[in-house]
C-alpha cells in the first residue's frame, strides 16, 4: 500500500505507532495521503493537504492506487461547510462528515463526488471554486464553531486546537495553511497596528522564549475568535488576548498577518 484516503469522518494521527501515543492531528473525510511505511498494523503517512506526517491505525486506511491519488490531486474538490452532514449510502450505511471535509473529484452540476469507484451525492452546503467574499465566509464559518471544545491535535467542531481551527476555516475559504501556528506565522504580510486588522486576519502569540504558541482569527475591532479551552471570543489589543471571563491577559501578542485579499 502506497497511498490512502480517509473514508471515515475522522482518523487520528499519532506521533508514534501506538494507541497510547499523543494525537498530533486528524485526517478529515476525503483527505488523501501517501503511505511512507507500514509496521505492525500501523501506517506512517504524509498528508497531501499540508505535508504533515504521523502514524495511523492501518484498519482506518482506505487504500487507493497511484492513478486514483493523482486523479484526486489534479481534479477539483469541494469542502463541506455544514458542521455535520449525514450522507445515506443505503438502508444500513451512511457517511458522516464534519465541516472541512473534502469531497474529491467534485462534479458541481450533479453535486456529486467520487472516492475510488464509489460516487456519492452531497445535499449540504459546500465551498467550491473561487470564493467571492473570503473574509465573510471565514467569519461566518468561525462563529459556527463557537463553544467547540479544545482538543490537542483536533480539527473538527467536536474537538479542535488553535491552529487546527484556523487551518480548517481557511481551508473552507479555499486557502491552504500549514498545520501548526509556528508554520502559519510565516504566511502573509505583517500588519503594523491592531487597528489596521480586518475580519479574517490572523493574530499570533508567543511565550517568554519567543516561540509561537497560539493563533486566532480577528473578528471585528478588538475582538478575536480562537480555541483556548473552547472556541471563544475575547478582547484583543497590541498587548495580547484579554480573557473576558478571567479578566486578565492570557496570550502575549507577537504579530498579526494578512493572508486574505
Amino acid at each position: 500500500m502506497q497511498y490512502g484516503i480517509s473514508s471515515l469522518s475522522l482518523i487520528p494521527v499519532r506521533k508514534d505507532p501506538s494507541e497510547k501515543s499523543e494525537m498530533v492531528t486528524q485526517i478529515l473525510y476525503g483527505e488523501h495521503f501517501e503511505v511512507l511505511e507500514q509496521m505492525l498494523g500501523w501506517c506512517h503517512v504524509k498528508l497531501a493537504f499540508d505535508g504533515y506526517d504521523g502514524w495511523v491505525d492501518q484498519k482506518m486506511v482506505t487504500a487507493i492506487n497511484q492513478r486514483t491519488f493523482n486523479k484526486i490531486e489534479n481534479s477539483p474538490s469541494a469542502v463541506t461547510k455544514d458542521i455535520f452532514t449525514i450522507i445515506p449510502i443505503n438502508e444500513e450505511q451512511n457517511l458522516m462528515l464534519v465541516s472541512g471535509s473534502t469531497l474529491p473529484v467534485w462534479r458541481p452540476y450533479l453535486k456529486e463526488f467520487r472516492v475510488d469507484k464509489d460516487t456519492y451525492s452531497m445535499p449540504g452546503e459546500i465551498s467550491y471554486g473561487k470564493i467571492k467574499n473570503q473574509r465573510g465566509l471565514v467569519i461566518n464559518q468561525s462563529l459556527k464553531y463557537f463553544n467547540a471544545p479544545y482538543l490537542w491535535g483536533g480539527r473538527s467542531p467536536f474537538g479542535i486546537d488553535c491552529s487546527g481551527f484556523t487551518q480548517v476555516i481557511y481551508k473552507i475559504a479555499g486557502i491552504k495553511l500549514p498545520r501548526d501556528a509556528s508554520q502559519q506565522v510565516h504566511m502573509g504580510a505583517a500588519i503594523s497596528f491592531v487597528e489596521e486588522a480586518l475580519p479574517g486576519d490572523l493574530a499570533f502569540f508567543d511565550d517568554d522564549e519567543g516561540n509561537i504558541i497560539h493563533v486566532g482569527i480577528i473578528w471585528k475591532r478588538n475582538k478575536i475568535i480562537h480555541a483556548s479551552g473552547k472556541v471563544r471570543i475575547d478582547n484583543v489589543d497590541q498587548f495580547g488576548i484579554f480573557n473576558v471571563d478571567l479578566k486578565r491577559y492570557t496570550h502575549k501578542m507577537r504579530v498579526m498577518k494578512k493572508i486574505l485579499t
